[in-house]
């Protein structure tokens, strides 16, 4: 299969834990548009990675911001599963000794879980 089967196939799910990813930034609190981008299915540039226990290829795909500094992952497994991050890097909206690093997602097709990566403040 080439990439571009291996994107469409893909699409669907993605999208799917896009949105995820969106639905626990948005859970966080952040007031609307302080939040300055979230991940696309489509705004995503993939790639192939052979998988080294399998031998299978991965459906990889990578978000960068303006600068072209890579904000996020998403690699889909050939076992079915997934792992995603996308990094927020903003203070908590409503936990001041907190700083949220990014959120992370991992599952398969029947179940997408996320949640956030804090870290605390520095003092």
């Amino acid at each position: 299969m080439e990439l571009a089967e291996h994107i469409q196939t893909k699409r669907e799910l993605g999208a799917s834990i896009c949105a995820r990813i969106g639905d626990e930034i948005d859970r966080l609190g952040f007031e609307s548009g302080s939040v300055e981008h979230y991940p696309l299915f489509d705004k995503a540039r993939f790639e192939l990675v052979k998988d080294p226990y399998t031998g299978e290829h991965n459906l990889a795909g990578y978000w960068h911001d303006h600068r072209q500094q890579r904000i996020g992952s998403l690699q889909f497994n050939s076992d079915g599963t997934f792992y995603a991050e996308y990094d927020v890097v903003k203070p908590h909206p409503t936990k001041t000794k907190w700083f949220v690093e990014g959120i992370t997602a991992w599952g398969s097709a029947d179940r997408i879980t996320a949640e956030a990566k804090l870290l605390p403040m520095p003092e």
